[in-house]
């Protein structure tokens, strides 16, 4: 293994580690009681923040208790339509609408009307990616399998000189490559509570921020 290359993970852990300590407690954020209400939250929040999608799920999801609730929405236009406008805050209602009634049949037809918990058979699911599945397992389940990579995390693992990678499954390989996968955990969640309180998308003074003495 080259210099460059256990600097570059040096640097890594360095930064987990820190990320650690500032936000311990950090855990997903998205409001849900169940495993489906999590799924669905996850895939409302598809272009949309995090504060939007609880607003809206505090609503829907006392409307839809249950999947039986989402397969029954599908199987009328009429219900369909209703379900479009309880989501319509959260952008792109008629793509979410779509994919989020039709995976809420596949589940209940298919998986006992209980939601997958393998990485292959979550990404058969109408709209769930990478992420998605991630964000599942790990919350969910408590299953580790890869590093949820959202904007923030995406953007930030470019800040920090771990990923030139030009797409989010890029810069999670990148990330997984370089990070023990002891320390995956909530580590998504961590960097979006960094960005959000410190390093922002728009433009500002990196040297501000924390974790600019490390050769960013």
């Amino acid at each position: 293994m080259g210099t460059k290359r256990k600097k570059l993970e040096k640097k890594a852990i360095y930064i987990v580690r820190s990320l650690t300590r500032m936000y311990p407690r950090a855990h997903v954020f998205l409001h849900h009681s169940n495993q489906f209400e999590l799924l669905v939250a996850v895939m409302l929040s598809a272009q949309c923040t995090d504060k939007k999608v609880n607003e809206v799920t505090a609503c829907l999801f006392k409307k839809y208790k249950n999947i039986g609730d989402y397969v029954k929405a599908g199987e009328s236009k009429s219900g369909i339509r209703k379900f479009e406008m309880d989501i319509f805050q959260t952008g792109f209602f008629k793509a979410k609408t779509k994919h989020i009634l039709q995976t809420a049949k596949i589940i209940h037809e298919h998986h006992n009307g209980e939601v997958p918990r393998s990485m292959q058979e979550l990404l058969l699911l109408p709209g769930v990616g990478r992420k998605t599945a991630n964000i599942i397992l790990e919350s969910a389940f408590g299953i580790i399998e890869g590093i949820p990579v959202d904007t923030h995390v995406f953007r930030l693992a470019h800040v920090f000189g771990l990923s030139n990678a030009k797409t989010a499954d890029g810069v999670e390989k990148d990330l997984c490559s370089l990070i023990p996968k002891r320390l995956w955990k909530n580590l998504s969640y961590r960097m979006i509570s960094y960005g959000r309180e410190y390093c922002p998308a728009r433009r500002h003074n990196h040297k501000q921020c924390p974790l600019s003495k490390i050769g960013l």
